[in-house]
């Protein structure tokens, strides 16, 4: 299950892509337009730019941007950053793999089998998928661009 932590941020993520050679967005205005708390946000931006995807400036005009076009950020990556490999068991994870104490034959064990189908398909969609792609599937349209005239 995806937890809390991915989930904010791949919001956030997303929230950067709409915004995308406008200029870093504040951590407040993130968390506010995307219902995150804050304190959760800030270490959730400070994992994803200590692992290359965001960039920060700190002062007047300050704030974070994605460190690559939103088109190039696979959502599989945001996710294995924040929540660790993808695999619902160890013995399928080609990150983390770690045999299982129980398992006396990998070859024939039933539940690797259906298991390690489960990760190829979560992997084949999460790795496929880019921010951008993320982005334009929720119609969501940026509070900034609506005018009343």
């Amino acid at each position: 299950m995806l937890s809390s932590k991915a989930k904010y941020g791949l919001k956030a993520m997303v929230h950067l892509a709409l915004r995308e050679g406008r200029g870093p967005s504040l951590i407040a205005d993130i968390a506010e337009a995307e219902h995150i708390p804050k304190k959760f946000l800030d270490t959730i931006l400070l994992e994803l730019k200590n692992n290359g995807l965001l960039l920060s400036k700190k002062g007047k005009g300050g704030g974070y941007t994605l460190a690559r076009p939103a088109a190039r950020i696979m959502v599989g990556e945001v996710v294995r950053i924040l929540d660790g490999p993808l695999a619902p068991v160890q013995c399928v994870s080609r990150t983390a793999y770690r045999r299982c104490d129980d398992c006396t034959d990998e070859g024939a064990c039933t539940v690797r089998a259906v298991m390690q189908d489960v990760r190829d398909a979560i992997a084949a969609i999460l790795d496929n998928t880019s921010i951008a792609d993320m982005s334009k599937r929720g119609g969501r349209v940026d509070p900034v661009l609506m005018y009343d005239i």
